[in-house]
């Protein structure tokens, strides 16, 4: 049993499919943090199934357990896409002879809502933070991370070149990108010796979780470290509206979920409903 498995009953006729299903997923070189999220959404439904094992599910058992929930739309984006997932490789693999997920209907995106931590709470969370907390602050406000990437900062991902120090970031689906650091952040991590930046009992580091508590605690409520990533892509959008870059910055496959992240500027609305007018 896999530690994602632990909260989950052993007798339960799920908890053996859900763990081959992980292994094969692990054997394709899938993040962690991905399989922990799909192994969460199967034991969601498992714990509703009760004791009716995943082959006896149809397109209506889905349909009616999704139903009853009250998820965002992102959540339950991707719970279908763990469902058909999971049912996909069971039809490839033998153990069921079809896919009851694929009939689940098509959830379109979220329209883009960012929400931007305002610049007062921020400047109020650093100063009433620790000089740790300070640090997990500015990596988020002010380089655009996320807490599983503040989590694993190491010495050795700091690299120096003409322009300065930066970052090896350790992104999502285990992709690497390189960020620039601000001077000062730049030199605060290097004086925080050989190691992991926030050493912990997380192999070694803080968990994500709990580095996204610890930075939250500081916020007004409504907002979390996430919000400090779209404070990172509105105000770098914001210097030259170069939303590739940002993309870049931010480790997105697309320029179409980095759009959700920034708050389009009032005066670039302004400016261009007085430039039709005119």
């Amino acid at each position: 049993m896999t530690l994602y498995e632990l909260d989950m009953r052993t007798n339960s006729p799920w908890t053996g499919h859900i763990n081959a299903w992980l292994v094969a997923m692990r054997a394709t070189g899938r993040p962690e943090t991905t399989l922990r999220t799909r192994s969460e959404h199967l034991r969601w439904l498992a714990v509703w199934a009760g004791d009716r094992d995943p082959w006896s599910m149809t397109t209506d058992d889905l349909l009616t357990w999704m139903g009853g929930k009250v998820w965002a739309r992102e959540t339950r984006r991707g719970v279908r896409s763990s469902l058909r997932g999971f049912y996909r490789w069971a039809v490839a693999t033998g153990r069921a002879t079809h896919n009851p997920a694929e009939g689940l209907p098509s959830i379109p995106p979220a329209q883009p809502r960012p929400r931007p931590t305002p610049e007062h709470a921020y400047r109020l969370a650093v100063m009433r933070a620790s000089t740790r907390e300070r640090l997990m602050l500015r990596l988020a406000a002010e380089c655009g991370l996320r807490r599983a990437e503040v989590a694993q900062i190491h010495s050795r991902d700091l690299i120096e070149d003409l322009g300065g120090w930066s970052l090896v970031v350790h992104g999502k689906g285990s992709r690497e990108r390189v960020v620039p650091l601000p001077v000062s952040v730049g030199v605060e991590l290097r004086t925080l010796g050989r190691g992991y930046a926030f050493p912990g009992d997380d192999h070694g580091h803080l968990s994500p979780r709990w580095v996204g508590t610890l930075v939250s605690r500081l916020l007004p409520e409504g907002y979390t470290m996430h919000s400090l990533r779209h404070r990172f892509a509105t105000r770098a959008y914001a210097v030259d509206r170069d939303v590739f870059t940002v993309q870049e910055l931010l480790g997105h496959a697309s320029p179409a979920t980095t759009r959700v992240y920034v708050q389009l500027p009032d005066d670039s609305k302004r400016r261009l409903v007085e430039a039709i007018a005119s």
